[in-house]
């Protein structure tokens, strides 16, 4: 893979945040990162409250060699129970990791997926991400997926975009689907 070209790293350095009750938001953040390792740079996926098999993004994130995703932590997309002491310490463990790679420089693309949940269901505080997104290195663009942002993250934030629940498959008994929902 070439290198990217400097001028685009130079530009970056935003925040952006997918959320609301619609679907897209992972995917919205995939996209992102596909296009921003097309162009050279890269980019990684640190996946809160998601287990480490089992979905599709894994998948093709191997067939990339500027793409990397981590997955840190039970699977809250399919219902499954754990103490609330173990998705505490799980997401500490997240939060560690998160600012080793925002601060190392390493990554111009760094999407924090299901981080909103997080905070929605209060994993984390407000302060405590942005004193995160605070600490990362210079031209280190970054997203936050999930439902539920609170107003703190929405003024800090650049770019804020919410997916709105119209219709779903769901309300028709549809289950989710391999390669379409994960």
């Amino acid at each position: 893979m070439s290198g990217c070209d400097e001028n685009i790293k130079k530009k970056l350095g935003l925040v952006h945040v997918y959320t609301g009750n619609g679907k897209g938001k992972t995917t919205a953040a995939m996209g992102l990162g596909f296009r921003a390792s097309g162009r050279g740079l890269n980019v990684i996926m640190l996946q809160f409250l998601k287990p480490a098999k089992g979905y599709g993004e894994h998948l093709a994130s191997e067939k990339l060699e500027n793409f990397t995703i981590e997955p840190m932590g039970p699977d809250h997309m399919c219902g499954k129970e754990i103490t609330r002491e173990e998705d505490i310490r799980l997401t500490m463990k997240g939060i560690e990791r998160s600012r080793e790679v925002l601060e190392s420089g390493e990554y111009d693309l760094v999407i924090l997926d299901e981080i909103v949940n997080s905070l929605r269901l209060e994993l984390l505080k407000p302060s405590e991400v942005i004193e995160l997104l605070e600490s990362r290195a210079p031209n280190t663009e970054v997203v936050l997926t999930g439902r539920g942002v609170p107003p703190e993250i929405v003024e800090y934030a650049d770019l804020v975009t919410e997916m709105t629940l119209i219709k779903h498959p769901f309300d028709k008994g549809i289950g989710a689907r391999k390669g379409i929902e994960y």
